[in-house]
C-alpha cells in the first residue's frame, strides 16, 4: 500500500467503499473526519440514542469489530492505509464517546468537539496507536481509543456537575 498508486473511491461499485466512507460524508473536500463525526452524530440522535444501553452497546461493539474488517478491505481496495476519507472509524469513536452519556444536544456537542479535539490532536495514546498499528485495525485504534478518552471524559464531567440532567 502506499505505493503511489492510489484507486479512486468507487462508492457506488463498492459496497464496503460506500459505507467506509461514511455514505459519501468521507468525500466532503474540506475535513472528510469532521463531516463524517457529524453524520455519525445524526445517526446517534436519530437511531442510536433512542436504544436501551444492551442494544446501545451491541451495535457499538459490532460497529467497531465490523468497522476492522471494512476499513482494512476498503484501504487494500485503494492501495492506501487509512485514506482520508474513510471515516468509518469516526463514526464507531463518536459512538463509543457517546456510550451511557445521557440523550441531549448538550452532551452530544459536548463529546463532538472533544472526540474531534482528540481525533485531530492525537495526544497519546492515540498518536502511538496510529503511527504503529497498521490494516484495519491500525485505522480504527486511535479513534476508538479517542472515543474512549471522550467517553470517560464526558462521565467525569457528569459527576462533577452532580448529576447528567445538569446540561440536559
Amino acid at each position: 500500500m502506499d505505493s503511489g498508486r492510489e484507486a479512486q473511491p468507487r462508492l457506488l461499485q463498492s459496497p464496503v467503499q460506500l459505507a467506509a466512507f461514511g455514505f459519501g460524508s468521507g468525500l466532503s473536500p474540506w475535513g472528510p473526519g469532521t463531516v463524517g463525526t457529524a453524520l455519525a452524530a445524526l445517526v446517534y440522535w436519530f437511531v442510536l440514542a433512542p436504544l436501551p444501553l444492551w442494544a446501545y452497546s451491541a451495535l457499538v461493539l459490532a460497529a467497531s469489530l465490523g468497522g476492522i474488517w471494512l476499513c482494512g478491505v476498503a484501504s487494500r481496495e485503494l492501495g492506501v492505509h487509512d485514506h482520508p476519507g474513510i471515516v468509518w472509524d469516526e463514526f464507531a469513536g463518536l459512538w463509543v464517546a457517546l456510550w451511557a452519556v445521557p440523550a441531549s444536544p448538550v452532551w452530544l456537542a459536548i463529546a463532538f468537539i472533544v472526540f474531534r479535539f482528540l481525533d485531530i490532536t492525537k495526544p497519546w495514546p492515540v498518536s502511538a496507536l496510529d503511527s504503529r498499528v497498521k490494516g484495519g485495525l491500525g485505522v480504527m485504534a486511535d479513534d476508538l481509543v479517542a472515543g474512549a478518552m471522550t467517553c470517560i471524559t464526558l462521565h467525569l464531567a457528569i459527576a462533577a456537575l452532580g448529576g447528567a440532567e445538569v446540561l440536559a
